[in-house]
């Protein structure tokens, strides 16, 4: 049981999507008891087990299809062969497990430890984002307490490995233009974040966006990027801009206007 909870705490802690399947009620005989307890993940691997067989199997079609709805659900599957339902099962009892998706609200990816990174990824782990850090320099990666998850690797790379959804935001916060640029890149062929923005002035966008066009990126995909990334609060100290992008992405992610509450 132990390892399966840390498994589970280890799941969340990197953002990967997963179910927890429980066994929650029994009757008559059955293979597990209540308490028992399997993870599903996203591409149908498990760890632990509710009882194995094609009972097992149903379970996880199910998380599977839990984890694409974002729904818990609570479920009997009878074990016996005078049911309706039956699928064949002959142990004689019936089990009822609960299964509980367990989904990062938002990732958000920083390019980039400086003062402007570790703000944002402290306000980021408030607002409850999964906060992954990119950044090359060990010292620096170091400060950046905030992030859930700390790498070294390039940006580039590690964009372009992995799959995005509109749930996930990139911000690019790099000590460099050409770091910028070419994360910025990788991020444009990759696609699918929800919110990508960079920071910088107005200049250093321009260029930029220069840049990838004449690496062919079009200018459809570059009007999806938000840059300069925040809104225009006046932003100045590390703790502002943090505020202004927060803001955005929430905005952004969340399909509202941006605009006061104010009556």
């Amino acid at each position: 049981m132990s390892e399966i909870l840390e498994e589970l705490l280890e799941a969340r802690r990197t953002g990967r999507p997963c179910a927890l399947a429980t066994v929650a009620a029994t009757k008559g005989s059955v293979p597990r008891h209540p308490g028992a307890k399997m993870i599903v993940y996203a591409d149908g691997t498990t760890a632990g087990t509710v009882g194995g067989g094609k009972f097992e199997s149903l379970v996880i079609a199910e998380a599977l299809d839990c984890l694409t709805r974002n729904e818990t659900l609570l479920k009997t599957w009878p074990l016996r062969e005078d049911q309706p339902d039956s699928f064949g099962a002959i142990c004689g009892g019936e089990v009822t497990v609960l299964i509980e998706p367990q989904l990062p609200t938002h990732r958000l990816v920083i390019v980039g430890g400086g003062h402007c990174a570790q703000a944002i990824a402290k306000l980021a782990g408030e607002c409850g984002f999964h906060v992954t850090a990119l950044e090359d320099r060990d010292d620096i990666l170091a400060k950046c307490e905030a992030a859930h998850v700390r790498l070294s690797d390039e940006a580039p790379g590690y964009l372009a490995s992995r799959t995005w959804d509109e749930n996930d935001a990139l911000v690019i916060v790099s000590r460099h233009y050409d770091i910028d640029r070419a994360a910025l890149a990788a991020a444009l062929r990759q696609g699918g974040f929800g919110y990508l923005g960079m920071i910088g002035s107005r200049r250093k966008v321009l260029q930029v966006f220069d840049q990838l066009k004449a690496d062919r990126f079009t200018a459809e995909q570059l009007a999806a990027v938000y840059a300069p990334m925040g809104l225009d609060i006046g932003s100045d100290s590390p703790a502002e801009i943090a505020v202004s992008v927060l803001a955005e992405i929430l905005m952004v992610l969340r399909g509202k206007s941006g605009r006061p509450l104010k009556l």
